[in-house]
Order: structure tokens, then C-alpha cells, then sequence
């Protein structure tokens, strides 16, 4: 197979996860925004385990689906949590725990605990002064979501395409 063709998969790839991720929000709107909030899209915060591509197809869906149903801010500190997690996420790909994707779960928590949770929601979104146990309530309320969004569904996607030999022919196929 050519170096095209190989580029031309993972375009795709990229833009199906991108597209993917907005519908999920999208069609999972009340879970999906706000100040305590299971963003199931990013279960595929964990998806840079498969390539490096996917850091580009998470990050654009993020964008985009912050766009369509958040705030200016949340397109960009949201989108940069998850662009940060991404990149951190691809650099602890071959790192497991008892098999699963664990320490590749946490960039995601952690990223968007500190950039969405402690600062976005506190600095723009709070209705008095922010204070530090506002951004520690937030941070840990964003935390929790992010744990089950990431640490259970997306170590559980990660498991699922690593022991489908279809799933992982469509996840990694050069």
C-alpha cells in the first residue's frame, strides 16, 4: 500500500471520530455542557492510543461541538484541555495497568479538572467572586465526569478495540 492511500485512512479516520464526537454531544446535549456534566465523547480522549491521528479528529470534534452548543470561552479552554490531554494521552499509549489503559485515562481527567474545571467555569461562570474552594469544587465536579466519561468508558473502548481483531483492523490498519 502506497503513502497515500495510508494518509487518505487516516483522514478519515480522523474526520469519523471528529463527526462522532459532535453527534454524541450533540444528541447527548444535557449531559454533555455545563458545570457537572458525562461528556461520553470523551471516551475518545483515549483513541490517541491507536495513532497519532486521533489527537487531530478528538481535538477538531471538541471544537466544533463546543461551537454548536457552548460558549466562546469553552471553545477555547475546552478545546485546549482536550488538545492537551491528546497529546499527553499518545505519549502513555504503550503504558498499561493490569492490561488497560488506565494511565492514558488520566491526562483527560487531570486537563480538564485544572483548565475547564478550576479555571474556565470559576473565572467565567461563577455568579460571585471566584474563591479557591469554588475552584476546587468545580475542578473535582468536572473530574468525576471526566472519570466516567474517560477512566471507565474510555479504558472500556481502548479494552474492546484491543481485543476485536475487526475493531482494531478499523482502528489501526495503516
Amino acid at each position: 500500500m502506497n503513502q497515500k492511500s495510508m494518509s487518505v485512512k487516516r483522514l478519515v479516520r480522523c474526520a469519523v471520530i471528529a463527526a462522532l464526537y459532535v453527534v454524541l454531544c450533540l444528541v447527548l446535549q444535557p449531559f454533555s455542557y455545563g458545570a457537572v456534566q458525562v461528556r461520553v465523547a470523551e471516551a475518545f480522549c483515549l483513541l490517541p492510543v491507536f495513532g497519532a491521528e486521533y489527537i487531530i479528529g478528538v481535538t477538531l470534534g471538541c471544537f466544533l461541538a463546543n461551537l454548536l452548543g457552548s460558549t466562546v470561552i469553552d471553545v477555547i479552554f475546552g478545546t485546549l484541555a482536550t488538545l492537551l490531554a491528546c497529546l499527553v494521552t499518545y505519549k502513555l499509549r504503550d503504558v498499561r495497568i493490569k492490561g488497560l489503559a488506565i494511565p492514558a485515562s488520566l491526562p483527560p481527567v487531570i486537563f480538564n479538572m485544572i483548565i475547564v474545571g478550576a479555571f474556565e467555569i470559576t473565572f467565567f461562570f461563577s455568579d460571585s467572586a471566584p474563591t479557591a474552594a469554588m475552584a476546587a469544587f468545580n475542578a473535582v465536579t468536572v473530574g468525576i465526569g471526566e472519570v466516567i466519561s474517560c477512566t471507565i468508558l474510555g479504558v472500556a473502548l481502548v479494552k474492546l478495540i484491543e481485543t476485536n481483531a475487526s475493531l482494531k483492523k478499523i482502528f489501526t490498519e495503516e
